[in-house]
């Protein structure tokens, strides 16, 4: 059995756990035009972003299982899997708790206004005052605030229970249309953009999502609205939102997904950076670069749980079975 793992540079960490299973071969990155000549013999290919079309797909004659090393798999032909019998399978839920934790780490740095207080001490202007305390900037309490969540899959749950535990009143959209067994309210997108005081994106992308924050959803937003994005990059049309920004629709934004990663730097977003830079107004942006997921033990995580469904298909289980 040959198990080939195209992008290991996408995970940080070790995968020979793997081996115990047969050949491991592991390449930390892959250019797509290498990926046909790197799985033509495989057995298992473990893929993060590399595309596996038909035309990648057809050339791999052993091709036995694909193991999507995250949750989405939108590189992955799944049409092509389930016509010719491959399986495919993807990790869910190893990442929930680091992704939470990513958000109110975005979420707390731009509504307390942290770089500008971390700065002012920094610079010596605190030591140099009589007062034992600055407020140079605003902000308040997020006890009573209203936390508008779109995606209320297993990520947006435990969000929803972390913005709880704040005193925040938790609402949800459903870019789906689903109403869900839970004690939050579910509003229609016009009364959800509206109210909300956060709004924290965690859905997948898909042709409800993609684009669904344009210049017309920041347009209806409170001006005082923060908007969070660690969903998917191409739910937020970026020229948008720095519009948004711009024009005083919102008064903040923190992104740890692009519409390409990574980032360009002709990117609308990289361009406010720079126009803003050492001004009041750049800490209205703050971009991560698509780390939410990648504590030290969520990446450790996810190979082992690549490894249990490696495990399961051999043993004829269907284990985070996609086809």
């Amino acid at each position: 059995m040959k198990i080939v793992v195209l992008e290991a540079d996408a995970a940080g960490v070790s995968f020979d756990e793997l081996k115990s299973f047969g050949e491991l071969i592991t390449y930390e990155h892959t250019p797509q035009d290498l990926v046909i000549e790197r799985i033509s013999d495989a057995d298992i290919v473990v893929v993060n972003k590399c595309i596996l079309d038909e035309s990648v797909l057809s050339k791999a004659e052993k091709l036995k299982l694909i193991c999507e090393a995250a949750t989405g798999y939108n590189n992955i032909d799944i049409a092509y899997c389930a016509d010719k019998g491959i399986p495919v399978t993807n990790s869910r839920g190893y990442s929930t708790e680091a992704v939470v934790q990513h958000t109110f780490a975005m979420l707390l740095h731009v509504w307390e206004n942290i770089r500008y207080y971390g700065d002012y001490v920094s610079s010596g202007e605190y030591s140099a005052q009589e007062s034992f305390t600055h407020m140079g900037r605003t902000f308040h309490e997020l006890s009573g605030k209203r936390y508008g969540i779109i995606g209320l899959g297993a990520i947006g749950r435990r969000v929803a229970e972390v913005a709880t535990a704040f005193g925040m009143e938790v609402v949800y959209f459903s870019a789906s249309g689903n109403t869900y067994d839970v004690p939050y309210e579910r509003l229609d997108f016009e009364t959800f953009l509206k109210t909300s005081d956060i709004i924290s994106c965690h859905a997948p992308l898909n042709e409800a999502t993609h684009g669904m924050m344009n210049i017309d959803a920041f347009k209806k937003c409170k001006p005082s609205c923060v908007f969070l994005n660690l969903g998917r990059g191409p739910i937020v049309v970026e020229k948008d939102l720095v519009a948004a920004l711009e024009d005083g629709l919102i008064s903040a934004a923190a992104l740890d997904v692009f519409e390409k990663e990574p980032i360009p730097t002709e990117s609308p977003l990289m361009h406010y950076i720079e126009k803003y830079r050492g001004t009041d107004d750049a800490d209205r942006l703050l971009l991560t670069p698509h780390i939410a997921w990648a504590p030290l033990e969520t990446r450790q995580r996810l190979v082992s749980d690549i490894g249990k469904s490696i495990e399961a298909w051999l043993k004829g289980e269907d284990r985070s079975r996609v086809v």
